[in-house]
């Protein structure tokens, strides 16, 4: 059976030289055309054709060969774009990554030893650590409640969409906000695809209430970034980052939790 060093980077390429002309912007191509492509390499695939196309779009690199139809500072994308529907778009390289100059913020340790015993991946036991420790109340200065985690819905346009954990919140005069959340871990860097995805359905699904997308990343076992993110002309735009490290309780200063300011 054929494979390829990033185990689907020949069928990726399939479908995009299949498609591809100097000057293109977007490709369109269908779920269907998956099984075309992997039926021509004689390449197995998974049951769930997602998977052939999600590291891709939220971790691997694509193909070289991709990457050198692209025009300085641009990048391939893929996108989903309707049900089964998806397209490589050309976009401003636009990475999101902590600062390295932020001052890091002491945060009393409230993750129980058994969820950081048992948590699955670096992504789960991100999310679990930021909802034990209401980093999302502290750094927002909302009161906010996990609604939902690894939410799976559709967007008009998109299609179907899995949002890694869904808060909704209030502040002090009881206004109430949508606070989708991403988590990255290791190497994987906030981009664009998500950030858009979860804005997208904040605005279908829940029309007049604020979208507060959040992007939580760690930084290395006790140090988490957050960053408060939009989109302004395509590109993702950070409004806040704040960077929290996790601390025994007597390990904490009681001179810079008087004294602390930014």
């Amino acid at each position: 059976m054929a494979k390829s060093p990033n185990r689907y980077g020949a069928l990726i390429e399939k479908i995009f030289f299949d498609r591809y002309s100097g000057g293109a912007t977007e490709l369109e191509f269908a779920r269907t055309d998956i099984e075309d492509a992997a039926e021509v390499l004689n390449i197995k695939l998974p049951k769930n054709l997602g998977d052939v196309l999600y590291s891709f779009r939220f971790r691997a690199a694509l193909p070289e060969r991709i990457v050198d139809t692209q025009p300085e500072g641009m990048e391939w994308v893929i996108e989903l774009a309707g049900r089964a529907v998806y397209k490589f778009r050309m976009v401003k390289i636009n990475r999101v990554l902590p600062r390295e100059d932020l001052v890091t913020i002491n945060i009393p340790d409230a993750t129980p030893e058994l969820i950081r015993a048992y948590a699955l991946d670096d992504e789960q036991a991100l999310l679990a650590i930021v909802r034990y420790n209401r980093l999302i109340d502290t750094f927002l200065s909302l009161t906010t409640y996990s609604l939902q985690n690894h939410l799976r819905t559709t967007v008009k346009g998109i299609g179907q969409i899995e949002i890694d954990e869904l808060y909704v919140g209030l502040d002090k005069r009881g206004c109430h906000y949508v606070i989708p959340v991403q988590a990255k871990g290791g190497k994987d860097q906030i981009g664009i695809v998500q950030t858009s995805q979860d804005i997208r359905f904040v605005e279908e699904k829940f029309p007049g209430m604020r979208c507060r997308a959040i992007a939580a990343q760690f930084m290395d076992a006790q140090v988490v970034a957050l960053f408060e993110l939009t989109l302004q002309d395509d590109e993702i735009k950070v409004v806040e980052e704040r960077h929290y490290q996790l601390v025994p309780a007597k390990k904490l200063d009681p001179v810079s939790i008087r004294d602390y300011r930014d």
